[in-house]
């Protein structure tokens, strides 16, 4: 059977350290029923239909960890890649150890044409982090302001 979910957690006591992997990323998030959420938008503009599409319409990286004990969490969610970015994100990922779930449009008439690539990992929540910024930095993303990441 599957394993239930953790029980909910007070804000604040996720069980990982959710400071340092927002410094890792060099993002940082925010919680949601227990899952330690950040978004990271796209640095260049998207439009659909000649309409744009702001990052808030599912347009940013989705990174979500769930804690499962002892430092450890299992992340999903989504990368939107450009076509030339699919590849080096795959690799990254995988020498992390993180797994590719999918990778599929979304959108018939975005400009620039994006890919959505879904991933699953379940590990210490710092390597995943690590794993996940080696990603990042293989895309245009909108740089945080302020924020220096640790490698």
């Amino acid at each position: 059977p599957p394993a239930s979910p953790p029980a909910a957690t007070p804000e604040g006591t996720l069980g990982i350290d959710t400071a340092q992997i927002g410094a890792i990323l060099g993002y940082h998030g925010k919680m949601n029923g227990g899952v330690y959420q950040v978004g990271v938008p796209r640095a260049e503009v998207v439009t659909a239909d000649g309409i744009v599409v702001p990052p808030s319409m599912g347009l940013a990286t989705a990174i979500n960890f769930q804690p499962t004990g002892g430092g450890s969490a299992a992340i999903t969610g989504d990368f939107v890649l450009l076509g030339s970015e699919v590849n080096p994100v795959i690799r990254a990922l995988r020498s992390s150890g993180i797994a590719i779930t999918a990778l599929h449009s979304h959108m018939l008439t975005d400009s620039p044409r994006l890919f959505f690539m879904h991933y699953w990992a379940n590990d210490d929540a710092l390597k995943l982090a690590r794993g996940l910024r080696a990603a990042l930095d293989k895309m245009n993303v909108k740089k945080p302001i302020g924020t220096e990441r640790i490698p």
